[in-house]
């Protein structure tokens, strides 16, 4: 009889497996069907979560591990508050909870329940814009805008946290905010990123806003 050559046994046996795996491929939907109910995944239980969102009452049923971020975004549809890193790094995803600015995408929105959020859709609309958000526009603190949204709700918490302490609304009370300077401004909004560098700018608009001289 005639040896096969290695080539030929390497063909044989690549053959041999592929159909092996089709074969194996045919069968496991029946294989699965009779699986023991313990080796299906169970659902993922659901959990309902109610929050004050930019002044109105929200009660919704999600994931409890969704993120506060996603739950804006997929849940919500407020898609102003952007994802960028999704590591808690660029400050795009910033809000206003209880006052306090954080990084959505590092919360789980079952964490808030019962919290006051506020999103830059609550901060103003298109005829009556929030203060920090005319001056963005005024001193071109922005180019992509990607950022802006998360930039102008972290600087109003920085107007906060030099003003009244943190404030329990969304504009806070300035009438005895100490002058800070252009750097120490800079240090408190170096979480949020301006890939564009609109940096200068965007100092610009919160001084002025605080009542002083940009």
């Amino acid at each position: 009889m005639p040896r096969l050559t290695d080539l030929q046994l390497s063909r044989r046996v690549l053959l041999s497996g592929a159909a092996a795996s089709a074969a194996g491929a045919a069968v496991s939907p029946r294989a699965r069907a009779q699986a023991p109910a313990s080796a299906v995944p169970a659902a993922i239980a659901t959990s309902n979560v109610s929050l004050t969102l930019n002044g109105e009452p929200r009660e919704f049923e999600l994931d409890p591990r969704t993120t506060l971020l996603d739950a804006l975004r997929e849940h919500l549809h407020l898609t102003g508050t952007k994802k960028g890193c999704d590591h808690g790094q660029c400050g795009a995803c910033t809000v206003l909870v209880e006052g306090r600015r954080i990084n959505s995408c590092l919360t789980l929105a079952v964490m808030h329940d019962g919290d006051r959020i506020v999103t830059i859709e609550g901060l103003g609309i298109p005829g009556n814009p929030h203060p920090l958000q005319s001056a963005f526009v005024k001193h071109d603190g922005y180019q992509c805008g990607y950022c802006t949204s998360g930039q102008i709700c972290s600087a109003i918490a920085v107007l906060g946290e030099i003003g009244a302490g943190v404030p329990s609304h969304v504009t806070p009370d300035l009438t005895e905010a100490p002058e800070l300077t252009a750097a120490e401004l800079r240090e408190r909004m170096s979480g949020n990123i301006c890939r564009c560098g609109a940096y200068s700018n965007i100092i610009e608009a919160i001084t002025e806003v605080a009542g002083r001289k940009a």
